[in-house]
């Protein structure tokens, strides 16, 4: 972060004024196809925080990105740019495959803690493979996560079709999962309160799994020894290592926190949703996560805000392309890589004006 601005500038004013560019490029292309862009804004809240439909969609696609953000944010604090969130997803979605087909589970209660393990578990143990290169061998980590995430997605292909595919079965995939592994969706659980909730939207527990992991990643990095070693090696790796700190295991730690995170996204997916293993379960999850990351300032309440935002473009452009066909399914992905370049890589775009304009009202007249 830069000191020549305020840290709420840094915080709240960039990313705001970043969105509010990509937004507004998205208007002109929206306008140069010739449809009304305010037409189409309403009808993307309409279609993803307009009722209670819209929101479980909504909040399903956000749990995803809470999980691949908060993945990428632990790893930002080391300084280590771990694009691997696809891959680790994927191989957390075999983890928690695995866990669900391997026992007769009685409950939900008795299975999904061990889902939750079998996911993290596998996740970590992909990004680790990446963590120990670089620690050990100086490997570049943006390349071998990237690299690993076409052979995760290989090692799945091999597993569902000549292993794990089910029986009598033509499609690539898993039979489906015991009942006991059912996760309560959201109109189950709001059912027990008495709160009417549509059934349909696969909302479901994965999502206060996401809320209380954003509030550990809040105490790990900034109230625990844990945290501040990775803080101070992501600031300066020669005083952390003058300081006592390894980088070795700082290195290795937070990777293997990181790919635990986006592990568990398959929580979500995997044995929420589909309830059986399919090939692509992650469809991009871990690669918005990095945007997720770069808009929230690798904060866990910002990745949680922004999360939520790309939940909204997500089920708004499903929305969008359904009631406007002039808007394709290509251009909801070009508005979305517009918030993904001006956040991330024109940040300074805005960040240079800022800085000097802070600069110009700090000078003293006279």
């Amino acid at each position: 972060m830069s000191t020549r601005i305020p840290k709420w500038a840094d915080v709240v004013l960039i990313p705001i004024l970043s969105l509010f560019l990509a937004f507004a490029l998205s208007a002109l292309v929206v306008l140069w196809i010739g449809e009304n862009p305010l037409d189409a804004l309403v009808i993307i809240m309409r279609g993803s925080i307009g009722s209670a439909y819209a929101w479980g969609y909504t909040l399903y696609y956000a749990t995803n990105f809470i999980f691949t953000g908060l993945a990428v944010a632990v790893a930002f604090h080391a300084k280590m740019f771990n694009i691997g969130g696809e891959g680790q997803a994927t191989l957390g979605g075999l983890g928690a495959a695995l866990v669900c087909l391997a026992f007769g589970w009685p409950h939900w209660l008795s299975a999904f803690p061990a889902i939750l393990i079998g996911a993290a578990i596998f996740g970590a143990a992909w990004a680790a493979i990446p963590a120990y290169l670089q620690a050990r061998r100086g490997s570049h980590i943006v390349i071998t996560t990237i690299m690993f995430n076409f052979m995760a997605f290989a090692l799945l292909v091999y597993l569902l079709v000549h292993v794990m595919k089910a029986p009598n079965s033509m499609a690539a995939e898993t039979r489906t999962f015991p009942p006991g592994t059912h996760l309560p969706t959201a109109h189950e659980m709001l059912a027990w309160f008495g709160i009417a909730f549509p059934k349909s939207p696969p909302l479901n527990v994965s999502f206060l799994v996401g809320l209380a992991s954003c509030l550990a990643v809040w105490v790990l990095i900034w109230r625990t020894r844990l945290g501040y070693s990775i803080r101070a090696f992501g600031h300066s790796e020669t005083a952390a290592i003058y300081a006592g700190i390894s980088p070795f295991w700082v290195i290795m730690i937070s990777m293997l926190i990181s790919g635990g995170l986006a592990g568990l996204m398959a929580v979500n997916t995997v044995a929420g949703e589909a309830e059986r293993l399919l090939i692509d379960s992650v469809q991009g999850a871990g690669f918005v996560g990095i945007a997720v990351a770069l808009i929230g300032r690798s904060h866990p309440f910002g990745v949680l805000l922004a999360a939520f935002l790309f939940g909204i473009l997500y089920q708004g452009g499903v929305e969008l392309e359904f009631e406007m066909p002039a808007v394709s399914r290509e251009m909801i992905v070009v508005i979305q890589a517009l918030v993904i370049l001006f956040t991330g890589a024109l940040d300074n775009m805005v960040r240079i004006p800022l800085e000097r304009f802070f600069a110009q009202i700090r000078r003293p007249v006279g």
